[in-house]
């Protein structure tokens, strides 16, 4: 009976045709959505799939900053190279070489990614080692972090004590080891 099977092939094409026709009018659909959700993507989510690699960062105040991710968080991350750590404030980056193209949800993240910035300079503090505090206008201080606050670090220099905004912070560098 060679009309059934002519007849399945005439159905089969039809549904070739028809599935065709129905992904070339979802292609502007799954284009929108591919965007909506590249939308909801931070940096901070790009960062945290990027722990372990080598960066390229260059950061308001301070330039290139090269070396391999340890940390991320949402408003911080922690880079170390050449001898020394940096503390960074994702705010304050500008450019980003070598991160992953993948990331990671919030939803995903460690509890310790979710500690802010203050707990980063806490455990700094907790040292009691010498670092330097880079300003976003380009201004460095050689200091020692005492107390932190909510939106501030204490920090003593020389004999005195001095108040940094975390809002003017670009990142904090520890003493070449």
């Amino acid at each position: 009976m060679a009309w059934d099977e002519d007849l399945f092939a005439v159905f089969d094409e039809l549904e070739h045709r028809a599935d065709a026709l129905y992904d070339l009018e979802r292609l502007p659909e799954l284009a929108d959505r591919s965007r909506a959700e590249y939308a909801a993507i931070t940096l901070a989510s790009r960062l945290m799939a990027s722990v372990d690699s080598d960066l390229a960062l260059e950061v308001t105040g301070i330039g290139l900053v090269e070396g391999r991710l340890r940390r991320a968080a949402a408003d911080w991350c922690l880079v170390r190279g050449s001898g020394q750590e940096w503390v960074l404030r994702t705010d304050a980056l500008s450019v980003l070489r070598g991160l992953s193209d993948r990331s990671v949800p919030e939803m995903a993240w460690s509890p310790m990614a979710r500690l802010g910035f203050g707990s980063a300079l806490r455990r700094i503090a907790d040292t009691g080692e010498r670092s330097v505090v880079r300003l976003r206008d380009g201004t460095a201080h050689d200091v020692v972090l005492r107390r932190v606050g909510a939106d501030f670090v204490e920090a003593e220099q020389g004999s005195g004590r001095l108040l940094l905004a975390f809002a003017r912070i670009a990142a904090v560098q520890s003493r070449d080891a």
